[in-house]
Order: C-alpha cells, then structure tokens, then sequence
C-alpha cells in the first residue's frame, strides 16, 4: 500500500497552501532558470548588434514550433505511459517510452530538413535586411540542423516526470540552462581561447546546453528510472501507440504551434515600421518568461490537485485550489507589471538598446504590460478547463486571443494610428481572453464542480 496510497492521502489531506509549494516550487524554480537563460542568450547576442538581436527575433517563432512538437509529443508520452505503469503493463510502458524517443528522432530529422532548405526563405520573407538575413540564416540554420537534442531532452525529461522523478528533470533542465548561459559569452566573443563566432557562437552555446541536458536526463532514466527499460533491440514503431500518443498531445502541439504563428505575423506587421520595433518585441518575449514562468509552475503543481480531488469529490479542496492559484497568479503578475511601469528603461539597457529602441521599446513595454494582470487569471483558468478534462476551452480561447484577436487588432491599429498603436492589442486580446475565459468557467463550474458532494 504505501508508497502511492500515501501520496494519495497527501493530494487529499494536506494543507492546499502546503501541498501547492510542495508541488509547484521544484518545477517553477526549473523554469525560472529557463528564463534566465532566455535572457541572458539574448543579452549576449545584443551585445554584437541590434541586427543580431533582431534576427534572433526573427528566429523565435521557429524555435517555438520546435519546442511546441517536442512538448506536446512527450505530453502524449507522458499519459500514455503514466497510463500503462497505473495498469501495472510495464511492457506497454516501455513501448510507450520507445516510440516516444523514436518519435523524437523523428522531429529531429524533419527539422535538421527544415534547418538546411528552408532557413533563407523564412527570413527573406521576413526581411530585406542583409545582415540582419545573414544573422538569421546562419543562427536559425545551426539550432535546426543540431536540434537532436532539443527533442531528446524534452522527451527524456518527461519519462522522468511520468514516473514521478520530478527532481532529476529539475537538475537536468537546470544544469543544461547554465552551461548555455557559460558559453553564451565564450563562443559569441571569443574567450579563454575559444574563436570568436559571432552569432554562430550564440547557437552552438544553445545547441551544447540542450545536448548537455539530454545526457544528464540520460544518465537518470538509465540509472535511477527503474519503472521503464529502454532496449531498442527488435524495435519496430507502433502505430498504435504513436496513434494514441498523438491524440493526446496534438492538441497542446496546436495550441504552442499557434504561439508561433501570433509571433510569425507580429514580427512581420512590426518589421514593415523598423526592425528595431522587431527587437523590442524579441526582449519583450525574454523579459515576460521571467514573469510568467512561475504562473507556469504553479499551473504544473495545480493540475494534478484538482485533478485528484475533482475525483475524490471533495470540492472544497477543487475550489480553494483554484482561488489560491489565481490570487498567486495576479499578485506575481502585479509585480510583473510595477517593474515593467516603473523601470522599462533599465531593463531594455540589459540588452544594450540604442535610443532609438528606447523610444520604441520604453511605451512598448508599458503598454503591453498592462495585460498581465488579465493574462494571470486567464493561465489559471486554462489549466482548471484541462485538469477537469475540458482542454477546447482552452484551445478556443488560445485560438481566437492570438490569431483572430492580436494579429488583426495589431495590424488595424498600426494601419490607422501607427506603431505606438500596435502594442495595444495585446492588452486588448488579454480582456477578450478574460471575457472568454469567464464564461467558460461559470460553465464548467455549473456543470462540473458545483455537482459535486
């Protein structure tokens, strides 16, 4: 009985306050590194040019695309099977963790495709630019065709998470962030003898962490995740499996894929004024992961607690679950936006910003910011629609704030009122989000939570 019967007792009988750290601080101090790599990547690169920040800008709705289908692949991986070892089918369990490390192969060869045909016109449709294209080409093409371990690691990481050895993917994760944050500067400048790369640098720096990351998350499946085995000897995919694993994860690949979509469109509206409004849009991307991160993590540690007791019937639990998470949701999100309002300058000076991305960026900043508070609850609230099994209200209200709400406003509104205009619709997306989000709980409320005992 014991070791999960306790677990068990835990989800059920401890303190939500306590059961929600416990959950959530392993996963959002992970992520927190993740962020801090994400910004000190970019702060790097901004210190060759604006150009080299601009094209990475440009390079992010790809890299997305790619950490999109990895994540939601392993997400597939991931229920299927916590399913299997729950069923005490420990075969099926390992057919699941080797068609998902196939599968991520597989994602693997059609980017390194992707890196090496269709690099130059990704970016020559962005951007005239020469430099600015060379960055790009050279930068995009090095993460695309080394992404093996972009895909591994992700996978790896969440063979570990399904088995419950939630501290091992911290570790991996953390370590693979901060020995990209040690040879960002080594390789883009040239230091303790290393050549000096230049925006090559900043790529490979990116590709060595995540390579890094993988055998680490390696090592601990082999040595310590004794739940799966992993033998490839005879292996055949199984359409069953790879089937079932899609099912579950096309969805959340969907609703990432549609991030870089939104991100894809923003920059080419933002480029048509200067690239420089597309940089600020790029530090504005590093600088709100720091913000949002731990509202991610805080989702992670939430879903499986409302989960647990949306099944144990104990709706007081579900609901003050969901209260806590979303008074810790608007609270970091409000000191997200007091730094934002208050200091724009400074943190747009980490990235080296000319005057003239000062001038762009300092109102940027501020106006998008407004939407964090909303953007809080909205997180929250998305996730509460997954944990109880009603994951398309999130996927409508992901697909009409990006793409039907963003991406036209943004475009209307720089037509019409110019650049400054163009920030606003982000704060306006996030109030459409609220609206929508709104509804659909007082639905999901009425239907599933309030029914129970």
């Amino acid at each position: 009985m014991s070791e999960t019967k306790r677990s068990e007792n835990k989800m059920g009988v401890m303190p939500i306050p306590k059961l929600l750290v416990q959950m959530s601080l392993p996963i959002m101090l992970s992520m927190l590194v993740q962020a801090l790599y994400n910004i000190v990547d970019s702060i790097f690169v901004a210190r060759i040019n604006e150009n080299a920040l601009t094209a990475v800008s440009l390079a992010f709705p790809m890299q997305n695309l790619m950490i999109a289908i990895a994540v939601g692949t392993s997400v597939g991986v991931n229920a299927v099977l916590s399913r299997s070892l729950g069923e005490k089918n420990y075969e099926a369990a390992n057919d699941s963790a080797k068609n998902g490390l196939f599968l991520a192969f597989l994602s693997f060869i059609i980017f390194a495709v992707v890196g090496l045909l269709i690099t130059r016109p990704f970016f020559s449709f962005q951007t005239d630019d020469p430099q600015i294209l060379k960055y790009g080409v050279t930068y995009l093409s090095l993460v695309c065709v080394l992404c093996l371990g972009v895909f591994m690691q992700i996978m790896l990481e969440r063979l570990l998470q399904s088995t419950g050895r939630t501290f091992f993917t911290m570790i991996s994760q953390g370590t693979g962030a901060i020995i990209n944050i040690i040879f960002d500067p080594i390789l883009i400048f040239g230091l303790f003898g290393f050549p000096k790369l230049g925006i090559a640098g900043a790529a490979l720096a990116t590709v060595f962490g995540q390579f890094c990351g993988t055998l680490l998350a390696l090592f601990f499946n082999i040595k310590f995740n004794h739940d799966i085995h992993i033998s490839f000897k005879g292996f055949r995919p199984n359409k069953r499996i790879i089937r079932t694993i899609y099912s579950v994860g096309l969805p959340s690949i969907i609703m990432q894929a549609i991030g870089s979509v939104m991100t894809f469109g923003m920059n080419k509206i933002l480029i048509q004024f200067t690239s420089t409004a597309t940089a600020v849009f790029g530090v504005y991307f590093k600088l709100q992961s720091f913000i949002f991160m731990p509202i991610f993590g805080l989702n992670n540690g939430m879903v499986p607690i409302i989960a647990y007791n949306y099944g144990a019937h104990k709706k007081n639990r579900v609901v003050q679950t969901i209260k806590l998470c979303i008074v810790s949701a608007i609270v970091i999100m409000a000191v997200g936006l007091s730094i934002f309002m208050l200091v724009p300058e400074t943190l747009l000076g980490m990235f080296k910003a000319s005057q003239d991305m000062l001038t762009i960026g300092v109102p940027a900043l501020r106006t998008i910011s407004l939407s964090f508070v909303f953007a809080g609850f909205c997180i929250i609230v998305s996730s509460v629609f997954q944990a109880l099994g009603n994951g398309m209200y999130s996927l409508i209200v992901s697909v009409c704030r990006q793409l039907l709400v963003i991406l036209p406003a943004a475009a209307i509104l720089g037509y019409v009122f110019g650049l400054r205009a163009v920030w606003w619709a982000i704060p306006i997306a996030e109030i459409v989000s609220v609206l929508m989000s709104s509804f659909f709980y007082r639905k999901i409320y009425k239907e599933k939570i309030a029914t129970l005992n």
